[in-house]
């Protein structure tokens, strides 16, 4: 029997922010070593951080991450196995390697083979892949130091690595470096978060154990790492098949380290056992770099049985998923930009009141887990430990014009109540007036809702925006925009209204989602936090903007259309680009009780507007991504402010439903 055991850590970086990714890798150096930990994987690209973007085109990021490494990094290894990641250059091309160092030496650069280049990621723009079966040398102090295509035997353990993208791709490295007899493959990823991925996670980490008959250790990133992207952690390891331990998710620690135990011998009878891997009988060559003079500490054996949290086992996942990524994302967004804390424009309707409630579980699940002390310094407010309340993080303010009704002014005082936020009612009434009777003067006549309907719903959402942005400054907090994904396809958003500010939390998540979510907070609520009561008086209403005269009976459905069907013609659309005659044939079985022609004029309305509002989701504020169905163009979803408009296609789709019709 021959023990070792590994360890996987998950790392709350920050790009570029030098001095503190080396303290959180050394940090989880020292705890891996402290746990009796021989081997550690760390995450992908962790001394300059992931989401450096374009500041990897700057020779000096990969220049001060490899000094890092080789200055402060490389001496905290005695004793042990780390993988580090960083960017390389080599003969002018930019690298994603993973170092391996060994008791204080390095012993060579894997890099990465397989780029990710599909939704948020943009890795062909900055680095190359290395071509397979592939080696070379890289000069570093002196001496020459492999690079590329290799794995690592040492005292006899033979360790390899799939780098994040690499486990994904069709033909993952894995299954070569399992036919060259290696023990365990080790991940570093930066795998962002989206709805229902840390299943697929599972599954290539399981499958790749299993199939290679290898331990597998998984490490990756934890925390809204620059903005946009969140990572959920969830370090994984592995072992022929069986799931021998696994991290926490959307942990707002700094750092988390996840180990077992694995018997090397076992594993091998096992694999001769049960996995058809094909032994490459070649010779190794220079793929496989020996490095001498280290044995690999033995370990105690442990019993590995990984304890799945319970909120990971509710029929509700999607909603949990969502609040605690939402609650990570902020609390990272809020500490990283350096404010103090968040101000909303609570109107008493869904999307607001869902923007609260978020940074209420921020608080609620930062607390249960760090502690008020601990919380109130990680977020720069040292003065609120023993006193830290939401109404010292979060300002509401209810904007009121002669269009506001007595509902939803309820609804965002009970609302704002329960959390225990900050809470104003300002009355901008006279400040809309000012606006249109100084343009009546201007144009020499009176504007009125038949001729100046849009206008006028504008200028309310508008006026709305200088106090809330005044607030904003005199807390050093920053402004939540409240704008849904729904809104961002169609435009149906005032710009410099609704969406001002300088983060857009919910801008990723659909209104049909959103509104299912607020249910759920009102019934039941996230695992650790109570349910919100008071959101009864906003799940109550038929989402309305409330921009024209009440006796209007304005809906944002009779506005727009029914949000189910918005939303399904939104993902076939835009994420699964179809056109409008083939979203209509799609939708067409799904909603049987829409009439045919009604159907067609909706989805003409959309394809239309989607068309036409491409510039406000150019503007719209740094918004989370959620799920891969973004709308973001910076990060996701790329549509030209000028088209055609779809003309030809809508055109089609008419002539069809015409044609059907008998008409």
């Amino acid at each position: 029997m021959r023990v070792v055991k590994v360890a996987a850590a998950v790392l709350n970086q920050t790009p570029l922010d030098w001095n503190g990714n080396s303290k959180r890798i050394l940090a989880s150096i020292g705890e891996a070593r402290d746990r009796g930990a021989s081997i550690l994987c760390l995450p992908e690209l962790c001394i300059c951080g992931y989401g450096c973007e374009d500041a990897f085109l700057s020779p000096a990021v990969a220049e001060t991450s490899l000094a890092i490494l080789v200055d402060e990094i490389l001496p905290a290894s005695a004793g042990m196995l780390v993988s580090v990641g960083l960017p390389l250059r080599y003969r002018r091309a930019l690298f994603n390697t993973a170092c391996l160092l060994v008791d204080g030496h390095l012993a060579g650069f894997a890099a990465k083979q397989y780029l990710a280049r599909s939704g948020i990621h943009y890795e062909p723009r900055w680095f190359e892949a290395w071509p397979e079966d592939q080696q070379a040398s890289v000069e570093i102090g002196g001496r020459q130091v492999p690079l590329g295509d290799i794995f690592f035997e040492c005292d006899g353990v033979r360790i390899g690595f799939e780098i994040c993208e690499d486990a994904w791709a069709a033909e993952r490295p894995g299954g070569d470096l399992a036919a060259r007899g290696v023990d365990i493959l080790l991940n570093p990823s930066a795998s962002h978060f989206a709805f229902g991925k840390y299943e697929v996670r599972k599954r290539l980490v399981l499958e790749g154990s299993r199939a290679f008959g290898v331990t597998y250790v998984y490490s990756n990133l934890i925390g809204n790492e620059a903005g946009r992207a969140i990572y959920d952690g969830g370090a994984l390891i592995a072992s022929g098949g069986q799931m021998l331990a696994a991290g926490p998710r959307f942990s707002f620690l700094d750092l988390h380290v996840t180990t077992a135990s694995i018997d090397l011998d076992a594993a091998r009878a096992r694999r001769a056992r049960d996995t058809s891997v094909r032994p490459d009988l070649n010779e190794d060559g220079p793929r496989r770099v020996m490095v001498e003079g280290f044995s690999v500490p033995i370990s105690t054996p442990e019993v590995c049985d990984p304890k799945w949290p319970v909120w990971e086992q509710r029929s509700s996942l999607k909603e949990e998923e969502f609040t605690r990524a939402e609650a990570l994302a902020l609390f990272d967004y809020l500490r990283k930009s350096r404010s103090s804390g968040f101000v909303v424009s609570l109107s008493g309707g869904a999307d607001s009141a869902a923007v609260a409630c978020l940074v209420w579980c921020m608080l609620g699940l930062a607390r249960d887990e760090l502690g008020d002390v601990e919380l109130s310094r990680r977020i720069g407010r040292p003065e609120l430990a023993g006193n830290l309340a939401l109404d010292s993080l979060l300002t509401c303010a209810y904007q009121a014009t002669a269009n506001s009704s007595q509902t939803t002014r309820d609804a965002a005082r009970q609302v704002s109540a329960s959390l225990g936020a900050g809470f104003h009612e300002i009355d901008v009434e006279e400040l809309v007036q000012g606006y249109v009777a100084r343009v009546e003067k201007a144009l020499e006549r009176p504007l009125t809702w038949d001729r100046d309907d849009l206008a006028l719903q504008n200028i309310q959402a508008r006026t709305r925006a200088p106090s809330v942005w005044m607030l904003a400054n005199l807390h050093n907090a920053l402004l939540l925009a409240t704008s849904n994904r729904s809104e961002a396809a169609v435009g149906y958003a005032t710009m410099d209204g609704d969406t001002c500010g300088g983060l857009s939390p919910i801008a990723g998540v659909d209104k049909t989602f959103l509104r299912q979510w607020l249910r759920w907070m009102e019934r039941t609520g996230p695992i650790g936090l109570q349910p919100i009561k008071a959101l009864e008086a906003v799940n109550a209403q038929q989402p309305t903007a409330e921009l024209k005269p009440i006796e209007c009976g304005q809906t944002d459905e009779s506005d727009l259309m029914p949000y189910e069907l918005l939303d399904a013609i939104e993902q076939a659309a835009i994420r699964d680009k179809q056109m409008p005659l083939e979203v209509y044939q799609l939708l067409q079985g799904r909603f049987t009780d829409v009439h045919a022609v009604q159907l067609a004029e909706w989805i003409e309305r959309f394809f239309r507007l989607w068309s036409r509002n491409q510039w406000k989701r150019e503007r719209y504020a740094p918004s989370f991504h959620l799920d891969d169905e973004n709308l973001d163009p910076r990060t996701w979803c790329r549509f030209p402010i000028l088209s055609g408009g779809f003309e030809r296609e809508l055109a089609e789709l008419l002539q069809h439903v015409q044609s059907a019709e008998g008409g």
